[in-house]
């Protein structure tokens, strides 16, 4: 295979960690929009995570399964293909104002985007020269960063309006302009999630005719014997302490940083009277700057600090800052609360480091159960909606703090631990 090939493939590759980074971290716009456009509680908007995170959760096997059969490019042209059907879906859901609708084209979206992810990162480590594996996979992941910095600033300019409605103003309106007021916030999403169908459905079709080289996976039988039932190898690995207090630390983080992140336009609102295109242009995309130089930051102090001391020292730094953002009021609450993506930077990688050292031949089977706590997602960002709208939005910010105390404690139980091997994060 020529040398330029195996640059397109690796190109295209890349490319597919900004995509989903761009779609997953589109979530903090839709959760305010849709909660105006479809009139819901905060515990009915937080769905929209629940519907990503559990496709997360459920497509990670079938895909491998998939991905066995029928090779790593097929997973990732159907993986792609999902993605661009699930945005289109966006259309006809907008047009009939149907928040189930929506829910299910975020699920199709996220399923073609869990075969994506479950392909492109161990592909990504095979794909050209083995030594220099470590600088592919974080090259790659630094356009994942990218998108999360790109993604709520596209999606404030071009699916926010601006404009919410007091309980006055909706009161004064007739049932006429009221649904053309909704009609009209819904049909917002119709045209970008089409671009980004185009977009998705293209990649599909450089893949696809893209010539991908030949790939070993030299790990390929490190699940374990083969003659022994998964069944028999997954009860083993959950009688391991190390690996399910890990996957109850990365449950507890990924659920903890999509309720951070899918709350903050209305944390804004709400504390600080920012409007949403403000906070949506330019406080969230700070904040995910914030998380992106985070991990370069915390990469350089990994080198002289003990990593395990660094993930218990942000931890309490995230505990304090999320307390004092439910006590604080105006843009100061705002400012602290931004400050909790760059300490949450380092938390994933760690984490899952942590969680799956020394499993040998274990270590594919433990790493999968680890990724199925990011369902975490799925579940503390409801309950964190319930407790708003039983309080308010910022005293529900407790539910991450929760989370962060969480994984402070995991860190105290590690602390004995003296080198970790980090690899890269989600």
């Amino acid at each position: 295979m020529s040398k330029n090939n195996n640059l397109a493939a690796v190109a295209l590759i890349t490319s597919l960690f900004f995509l989903w980074g761009f779609a997953l971290n589109l979530n903090p716009i839709l959760i305010p929009h849709l909660k105006k456009a479809c009139q819901l509680t905060d515990f009915q908007s937080s769905l929209i995570d629940s519907a990503s995170y559990i496709a997360y959760f459920l497509m990670p096997i079938p895909a491998a399964l998939f991905m066995k059969k029928y090779s790593y490019k097929g997973g990732i042209v159907l993986g792609l293909l999902l993605f661009s059907v699930g945005a289109l879906l966006f259309y006809p859901a907008a047009a009939v104002r149907e928040y189930s609708f929506f829910l299910g084209a975020l699920f199709v979206v996220f399923s073609g985007m869990a075969f994506l992810e479950t392909a492109a990162n161990p592909l990504i480590t095979l794909i050209g020269d083995p030594a220099s594996a470590t600088q592919r996979i974080n090259f790659a992941q630094s356009f994942n960063g990218l998108a999360a910095t790109v993604s709520p600033l596209l999606g404030g300019l071009f699916i926010l309006s601006g404009k919410t409605l007091t309980a006055a103003e909706e009161k004064a309106m007739s049932s006429q302009e009221l649904g053309a007021y909704l009609d009209k916030e819904a049909s917002s999403v119709q045209i970008p999630f089409i671009v980004i169908s185009i977009v998705v459905f293209i990649v599909a079709v450089l893949v696809w005719r893209t010539a991908f080289p030949a790939v070993t996976d030299e790990n390929a039988d490190e699940l374990g014997d083969e003659r022994r039932p998964l069944g028999s190898r997954i009860a083993e690995l959950l009688k391991n302490k190390q690996l399910m207090t890990g996957v109850l630390a990365e449950f507890f983080y990924v659920g903890g940083q999509a309720c951070v992140s899918s709350f903050f336009i209305r944390f804004s609102e709400k504390v600080a009277l920012i409007p949403e295109k403000d906070a949506s242009t330019i406080y969230l995309p700070l904040a995910f700057l914030g998380f992106m130089i985070g991990r370069f930051v915390g990469t350089f102090l990994m080198r002289f600090f003990n990593p395990v001391k660094l993930l218990l020292t942000y931890a309490v730094i995230n505990v304090i800052l999320i307390l004092l953002a439910v006590n604080l009021h105006g843009r100061e609450a705002v400012y602290t609360l931004m400050a909790v993506w760059f300490f949450m930077s380092i938390m994933f990688p760690t984490i899952f480091s942590l969680s799956i050292r020394n499993l040998g031949n274990k270590t594919k089977l433990g790493s999968s159960l680890v990724i199925m706590g990011i369902v975490g997602g799925a579940i503390l960002p409801p309950i964190m909606g319930r407790v708003s709208d039983m309080f308010n939005i910022q005293v529900a910010y407790l539910v991450p703090g929760i989370s962060f105390a969480a994984i402070l404690l995991f860190a105290l139980n590690n602390l004995k631990v003296k080198k970790v091997n980090v690899v890269a994060g989600h």
